[in-house]
C-alpha cells in the first residue's frame, strides 16, 4: 500500500512539474495552466470596464472562482510533493524551502486574494490589488523554452554588475537632488519645497524620461540639469550594456563548448530482452558491452529510463544502444563530446552546466573507467561525455525497429 502511494504521488509529481514533449499529460497540465492563468487575466482586465462589470459580472465572478480554485488545488498538491521537488533534503525543509520560495510565494498569492475577503471584509479592496501577482504565473512559461531561459541565466550572471550599476545610479540621483534644491528653492520654494522634490526631479531627468511637471527657472538650475541629463544617457546605457553584453557571451558560451570538442556521431540499434536472454535480471554495469558501444536509454512499458550502472534489466525491455558509425552521416541524436583544455566544463559540476533542460548527460569516461554522471560530478579535461534528449528517445524507437 505504501508503495502505491509512493508511486502516486511520483506520478503527480511529473505531471504538475514542467514536463518534456514526450511526457504528454505533464504537457497537457502545463497547457492548461497556462491557459487558466490567461482566463484570469482576462477576466481581471475586462472587469475594470464598467459596462462589461454590468452585464457579464456574474460570469466573471464565476470564471474568477473556478480559477482561484484551481489555483488552489494546484498549490496543495506542490506541498504534497514538496520533498520530491528537493529530494536531498528532508521532508520538513523541502516543504518550507517551497513555500519560501519565489514560485511558491507567487503560487500562494494567486488564490490567497480570492478567499480573504470571506475572513476580512473591510480589506477587500486592498486584498483585489494582489490578484495582479498572477500574471508572474506566467514565467513558468519560461521554463518551456531554453531560448526564454537564455534571459533568466543572463540576469543571473550579470546580477553584481546590474547591481553596482543601480547603485551608482542611486547616489548620482541622492547627489543631484541635493544640489538642484540648494539652486532652485529660494526662486521655487513651492515647487522645490524639500529634497524629496529634487529627488522626483532627479529621477525623471537622469532616467530620460522627463515628465516636465518640475524643471529649473534659474541659470545655474539650468546650466546644472543640462549636465545632469548628459550623465543620464550614460547612467542608463550602463545597465543596458551589461545586459546586452551578457547575451553576446551567453550565446558564445553555448556555440564554444560545441566547437571546443571533438564530437563523434552515434548510431542506434534497438534490442528487446527476451525471456532467455542472458541480459536478463543482470544490472548494466555486469553486461561487459565491448568499447565504442553505450547503452543510451531503457525503455520499460512508456517509461523511458536513464541507464545508470545498477540498473537492471528486465524481460521485455527495449534497450537502445550506440556505437561510433563514422562512414555513416545521418541525423545525430546521441552525441559524444571530447573535452580538451579550453572547454567551458572544465572543473565545472554536472548539475551547474549551461545545458538544455531536456539534455542529459547518460555516461562520463575517464582514462577507460566509466563514471556515473552524478550532479557534484566535475568534469575534467580529456573527459568524454555522452549526451542525448530525452525528447528525441522514442523517435530514435521508432526509426531503428
Amino acid at each position: 500500500m505504501d508503495k502505491d502511494r509512493v508511486k502516486f504521488r511520483k506520478n503527480v509529481y511529473e505531471v504538475i512539474e514542467i514536463g518534456d514533449s514526450g511526457e504528454h499529460l505533464s504537457r497537457t497540465y502545463d497547457v492548461v495552466s497556462t491557459v487558466i492563468v490567461l482566463i484570469n487575466l482576462t477576466v481581471t482586465v475586462l472587469g475594470t470596464f464598467s459596462e462589461l462589470e454590468a452585464r457579464y459580472g456574474g460570469l466573471f465572478l464565476m470564471l474568477e472562482a473556478a480559477t482561484a480554485l484551481f489555483f488552489l488545488a494546484d498549490y496543495v498538491l506542490r506541498v504534497w510533493t514538496a520533498d520530491l521537488k528537493y529530494p536531498e533534503q528532508s521532508r520538513a525543509e523541502a516543504l518550507l524551502r517551497y513555500v519560501f520560495s519565489f514560485s511558491g510565494m507567487i503560487d500562494l498569492l494567486s488564490f490567497l486574494p480570492h478567499y480573504l475577503p470571506f475572513f476580512f471584509p473591510k480589506g477587500a479592496v486592498a486584498f483585489r490589488m494582489f490578484r495582479v501577482i498572477r500574471i508572474f504565473r506566467l514565467f513558468r512559461i519560461n521554463a518551456y523554452y531554453d531560448s526564454l531561459n537564455v534571459i533568466t541565466e543572463v540576469i543571473s550572471r550579470k546580477k553584481q554588475q546590474l547591481l553596482s550599476s543601480v547603485f551608482i545610479i542611486v547616489i548620482l540621483m541622492l547627489g543631484a537632488s541635493l544640489c538642484m534644491y540648494s539652486l532652485e528653492n529660494e526662486a521655487q520654494p513651492e515647487v522645490f519645497a524639500n529634497a524629496f522634490s529634487g529627488i522626483w526631479w532627479a529621477a525623471s531627468t537622469l532616467l530620460t524620461v522627463g515628465y516636465g511637471d518640475i524643471y529649473p527657472v534659474t541659470t545655474a538650475g539650468k546650466a546644472f540639469g543640462i549636465v545632469i541629463t548628459f550623465l543620464g544617457v550614460g547612467m542608463v546605457a550602463i545597465p543596458t550594456g551589461i545586459i546586452s553584453a551578457g547575451f553576446v557571451e551567453q550565446y558564445t558560451r553555448l556555440k564554444t563548448i560545441s566547437e571546443e570538442g571533438e564530437q563523434t556521431d552515434l548510431r542506434f540499434l534497438r534490442v528487446k530482452i527476451g525471456h532467455k536472454d542472458p541480459w536478463r535480471d543482470k544490472e548494466i554495469q555486469e553486461l561487459g558491452l565491448p568499447a565504442g558501444v553505450v547503452i543510451a536509454a531503457v525503455r520499460r512499458n512508456d517509461d523511458v529510463m536513464i541507464p545508470r550502472g545498477d540498473l537492471v534489466l528486465k524481460e521485455n525491455d527495449i534497450v537502445v544502444m550506440g556505437a561510433v558509425d563514422p562512414e555513416r552521416s545521418e541525423h545525430v541524436v546521441l552525441r559524444e563530446i571530447t573535452l580538451k583544455s579550453r572547454n567551458p566544463w572544465n572543473g565545472h559540476a554536472i548539475r551547474d552546466l549551461d545545458i538544455s533542460r531536456k539534455t542529459v548527460i547518460v555516461m562520463v569516461k575517464r582514462a577507460g573507467r566509466t563514471l556515473i554522471p552524478k550532479g557534484d560530478l566535475k568534469l575534467q579535461d580529456g573527459d568524454r561525455v555522452f549526451l542525448y534528449s530525452k525528447a528525441q528517445i522514442p523517435d530514435s524507437v521508432q526509426h531503428f525497429v
